[in-house]
């Protein structure tokens, strides 16, 4: 069973949420908060596997909440999706790096909104269908410059090279069409080079990649 804490000011946000989660066999939701401050509290007392944070919040908001959630060693298996009104947001990119596993808009097709929130608890990033690897790189362009990772010199030579088809946006299907391989190895690239880079999942390897200067905003790949 995938627990969920749903974290928005709107409580007719919260209930659309809960009755569309709990009516799938395979999840149910484990909490509400109303702001980020609640949701920090709620997700140390009721770790849920995943949570459903609002961006923009009264006091807390959700990029600080998600950063308290991320940096506590104690919720490591928490998974946070960030939710936001806008498809262009700006702060979608600080997000995912504070940690969010991706973010999805408000008004996305239910089923989205499901196979999100079980996306993400396998460890695999999330951004909505519309999020275009050009928008990826207009928030990695306003990330801070790059600088060598601590760890990256312990990658092989094909695991940059996976790890750098990633920043850009490729699944691990595509990936492994570019490097003429199957899509388990290069699953399996990716992982080693998650474990190596302590990156907490897909998204966070994406960060990494683009802060580190294994890959440049403006590549297409």
């Amino acid at each position: 069973m995938i627990r969920v804490l749903l974290a928005d000011d709107q409580s007719l946000v919260r209930a659309g949420f809960r009755a569309l989660l709990d009516a799938q066999p395979d999840i149910e939701v484990a909490g509400e908060a109303a702001d980020g401050g609640e949701a920090v509290e709620r997700v140390r007392s009721l770790r849920p596997d995943v949570v459903l944070m609002d961006i923009r919040m009264p006091g807390v908001d959700g990029l600080d909440a998600t950063r308290r959630i991320t940096d506590d060693p104690d919720l490591t298996g928490v998974r946070v999706v960030m939710l936001t009104t806008f498809e262009l947001d700006e702060y979608v990119f600080e997000a995912i790096r504070a940690g969010a596993s991706g973010f999805l808009v408000k008004d996305t097709e239910p089923e989205e909104l499901l196979r999100a929130v079980r996306a993400v608890v396998h460890g695999d990033a999330l951004l909505s269908p519309g999020v275009t690897r050009r928008l990826i790189e207009e928030f990695a362009a306003r990330s801070k410059p790059p600088s060598v990772a601590a760890g990256l010199g312990a990658l092989t030579e094909r695991e940059r090279e996976v790890m750098a088809l990633v920043g850009i946006g490729l699944s691990n299907e595509e990936i492994a069409r570019r490097l003429v391989v199957s899509p388990l190895t290069a699953k399996t690239h990716v992982s080693r080079a998650m474990v190596k880079l302590g990156a907490r999942d897909r998204a966070q390897l994406v960060v990494i990649a683009y802060e580190s200067g294994l890959v440049r905003p403006g590549w297409l790949g």
